[in-house]
């Protein structure tokens, strides 16, 4: 009997606790839990503790609130100018309504990543590989456009989209590689010829502000000198002036006549003894010995030029 009764209670402790498991539900933070009971959906638990009705209620879904990167596989894209492309990316995608992801669509993972990549293809077909390399931005918010429009029934909401990589042809990345370096080449022609445009204005305008430099000195230096002899002309005019004025008023004392008298005869034999030096043959006036008489000549000038 006493066997017997530890059995049962082992039996009763073990049902128990079967019924706690599968009564008590911890739900963790950002997630969402199913329940259906009886194969019919109950309702959705949030994070925290939660009790359920042992065998009638059931865990049939869990989700993830938190915002999910799915990554796109690579696929061949034909652009417009009928190039074949392969272009991949990452998704970013995050669960609004567990009820409806849960019974909306069967797997929404799968779901989303397919209609990204056929809005891809889409949207590629529209754009030449030069504006695919451009447009990346409007290709984004294109695709995620579409799949959200798509998905809302799901209960998804499609954040964002990112092309990670536009991989072309071998024969097209030479291609695009040997253009690269033609331009390479023309913007650095293009900006030697620049400099050394530039280089040329520089010299002429430097020679150009070279020779107005030197003008303007020249010119300082001609308006200096004229000025300095204009200045010495005017002194030596004033100078001569003081010493006519000087002479006159000698002349106009006592007894300046006869010095003048004395100076003329003093200088007219100074000059014609000179003239004998010079000369071994002269012509002598008839009337050399008259000095007085030349005297009287110059008296009387001096005298017109006092009146």
């Amino acid at each position: 009997m006493v066997s017997g009764g530890l059995i049962f209670f082992a039996i009763v402790a073990l049902i128990v606790l079967i019924a706690i498991m599968k009564t008590a539900v911890i739900v963790p933070q950002k997630t969402a839990y199913i329940v259906e009971r009886l194969g019919r959906y109950r309702c959705t638990l949030d994070a925290g503790f939660h009790i359920l009705i042992p065998f009638f209620d059931r865990v049939a879904y869990r989700h993830t609130l938190k915002e999910q990167a799915i990554d796109v596989p690579p696929q061949e894209c034909i652009t417009k100018d009928n190039i074949a492309v392969s272009v991949d990316g990452i998704l970013y995608m995050q669960v609004m309504d567990a009820a409806k992801a849960s019974y909306g669509i069967g797997n929404y993972l799968f779901a989303t990543t397919q209609l990204a990549q056929t809005t891809m293809r889409s949207e590629m077909g529209k754009l030449d590989l030069d504006r695919s390399f451009e447009e990346r931005t409007s290709i984004n918010a294109a695709i995620v456009a579409a799949v959200d429009k798509a998905s809302d029934p799901w209960g998804i909401k499609v954040t964002r989209y990112e092309i990670k990589n536009i991989t072309p042809p071998q024969s097209i990345r030479d291609a695009m590689e040997k253009q690269m370096r033609a331009e390479r080449e023309k913007r650095a022609m293009i900006a030697e010829s620049e400099g050394e445009r530039q280089s040329k204005i520089n010299r002429a305008e430097g020679e150009r502000q070279q020779a107005i430099a030197l003008s303007e000195g020249e010119r300082a230096r001609r308006i200096n000198e004229a000025e300095g002899r204009a200045k010495e002309i005017l002194l030596v005019a004033e100078a001569q002036a003081a010493g006519i004025t000087k002479v006159a008023e000698a002349i106009n004392g006592k007894g300046g006549i006869e010095s003048v008298n004395m100076q003329l005869a003093q200088q007219y034999l100074s000059q014609f003894g000179n003239l004998a030096k010079t000369n071994n043959t002269m012509i002598i006036p008839s009337n050399l010995a008259d000095v007085a008489g030349v005297l009287k000549a110059c008296t009387s000038v001096v005298k017109k030029v006092e009146a």
